[in-house]
């Protein structure tokens, strides 16, 4: 079975991507806070950062318990030196993130661009071309700026339409080959099926579900990491 037939039989990818549409206020001054913190790379260090939407934010987890702090800890357990920080917030768009990615390689210059948006572009009703082209000059400017990109693709919920969710999943193959970036095809995948794996609002993925995800992006994040630390 394919992503795009998953992602339409599945009650939950559409719950899911709900979860990339904002957050409570009461979580807006958390996100503020953890990109504040996150956002200083470790002196010394290449760096990675992440852009992304509440998937990416921790939206409704404890503090470090989200599959980027995961991937923070992974790192050195796999001997490499990289420090991570997370510039993602809850409700972001690819707008949002165009406009706060300048800000974030001038002042961490990443060595790894992972871009983790797009769903609330489609919730939002923003046409693919734009999302397309944001999309794209988040690629462009961080490909200037000599750092590898990572794209993690998202599907939109089925009622939309089977038309609809391939060509917007579609926007992420056809960059993925344009640019020349490595693609995580479904960030929650293993999980859709899954309502154990979210939590009590059914929309954001519990604590357990992390390291899942984690594995989903850690396959294609490895070969741009280079060799191993000895």
């Amino acid at each position: 079975m394919n992503w795009t037939t998953r992602a339409t039989l599945a009650p939950l990818a559409y719950v899911a991507l709900v979860a990339c549409m904002g957050a409570a206020p009461a979580y807006a001054a958390q996100d503020a806070a953890t990109v504040a913190a996150t956002a200083t790379a470790t002196s010394g260090k290449p760096s990675i950062v992440v852009l992304g939407d509440s998937i990416s934010a921790e939206y409704g987890l404890p503090r470090d318990t989200g599959w980027v702090a995961l991937l923070r800890s992974k790192l050195p357990q796999e001997h490499f030196d990289y420090s991570v920080a997370n510039s993602s917030i809850s409700g972001d768009t690819t707008s949002g993130g165009l406009a706060r990615l300048p800000a974030a390689l001038n002042r961490i210059k990443p060595k790894i661009v992972i871009v983790e948006l797009g769903a609330n572009d489609a919730l939002r009703g923003v046409p693919l071309a734009t999302t397309e082209a944001n999309l794209r000059a988040i690629i462009e400017k961080s490909q200037a700026a000599n750092a590898k990109v990572l794209l993690v693709g998202m599907y939109v919920p089925p009622n939309y339409g089977p038309d609809y969710s391939q060509k917007f999943h579609g926007v992420y193959e056809q960059l993925s080959k344009e640019k020349h970036v490595p693609l995580v095809p479904f960030l929650l995948a293993g999980i859709e099926n899954n309502p154990e794996m979210f939590q009590a609002d059914q929309i954001h993925p519990t604590p357990q579900a992390q390291p899942l995800l984690l594995n989903n992006v850690w396959p294609v994040l490895r070969p741009l990491l280079g060799a191993p630390s000895k």
